[in-house]
């Protein structure tokens, strides 16, 4: 995963102290919604790689019926053979549906994945990051490599995605990155996936843009921002100030497919305590 993700945890201070219990049993009495919802498994990395098994099963506790992975140091599947992984899936009532991978390596090793991930269902492949660049055509070169990984996975019946932070939406010269990568890549290739969390932290409006770029977006990252935060900070779903009860509904008419809980800061509370009351507030929400 990226050096910038890394930094902004190393920022956040990880406490013990859980949200309060008033707070939860209302989420509790308002749990309606049956819709799947997922997990990114970035938001529970340090848990996980104390003990995988004991924590998926608690994610599978919470309600989560879906998760993305990403590619750390025991690869996509924790460790595991991808057929081994299926089956801790299944056996936990789960679907691992994506994933976040380095498909940069070369081609070759991203074919590997790709074949793997076919053979067990996943649905993405998804690069997760590539940082801001010094020119406009590093973008276009970017959109060409999505295109060649688009090419692979629809080999293995799967889907390629990018995944955007907010330096993609910087205007470089009155040229906005992201819109160089929206028009340069094929839709009959590649996908997006839209953290709607850093697209608000560049001042877009998900929807307008979601709307610019219709039916390109078939996954959401849903990730509070803090309200009173000097910095861009992430925080528990429902805690912060994007209006998630108005917004859901609003992608899910634009083709989102995927509504996926990610958070990558920690004050007040721990990512487990997190992953379960981000869960408890995607109950109560419709889309």
């Amino acid at each position: 995963m990226s050096n910038s993700r890394r930094s902004f945890l190393r920022g956040a201070a990880l406490t013990g102290v859980a949200l309060s219990m008033p707070y939860k049993n209302e989420l509790m009495a308002m749990a309606t919604n049956p819709k799947p919802f997922a997990l990114q498994l970035w938001s529970i990395k340090e848990a996980l790689y104390k003990d995988t098994m004991g924590v998926l099963k608690q994610v599978a506790a919470n309600g989560y019926k879906k998760i993305e992975s990403f590619e750390g140091d025991k690869g996509i599947f924790w460790g595991m053979k991808h057929t081994e992984f299926k089956k801790v899936m299944d056996d936990l009532g789960m679907n691992m549906f994506s994933s976040h991978c380095d498909n940069t390596a070369n081609l070759k090793s991203f074919e590997l994945k790709a074949a793997q991930a076919g053979e067990i269902g996943l649905k993405y492949l998804i690069c997760p990051h590539k940082g801001a660049q010094p020119s406009i055509d590093h973008y276009k070169k970017f959109a060409d490599e999505f295109n060649a990984c688009g090419v692979i996975a629809k080999k293995y019946g799967i889907r390629f995605a990018y995944h955007n932070h907010d330096y993609s939406f910087v205007p470089m010269n009155g040229i906005v990155p992201q819109d160089v990568m929206m028009k340069n890549t094929d839709p009959a290739l590649v996908d997006f996936e839209m953290d709607m969390y850093w697209t608000e932290a560049a001042g877009v409006d998900p929807v307008a843009y979601m709307d610019k770029f219709p039916n390109r977006f078939k996954l959401v990252h849903v990730k509070d921002m803090t309200k009173t935060a000097t910095v861009q900070e992430s925080c528990v779903i429902g805690k912060g100030k994007i209006d998630y009860k108005t917004l859901l509904p609003k992608v899910a008419k634009r083709g989102v497919e995927h509504m996926i809980v990610e958070q990558e800061a920690y004050t007040g509370t721990n990512e487990l305590d997190s992953a379960r009351d981000n869960a408890a507030y995607m109950k109560t929400l419709n889309w």
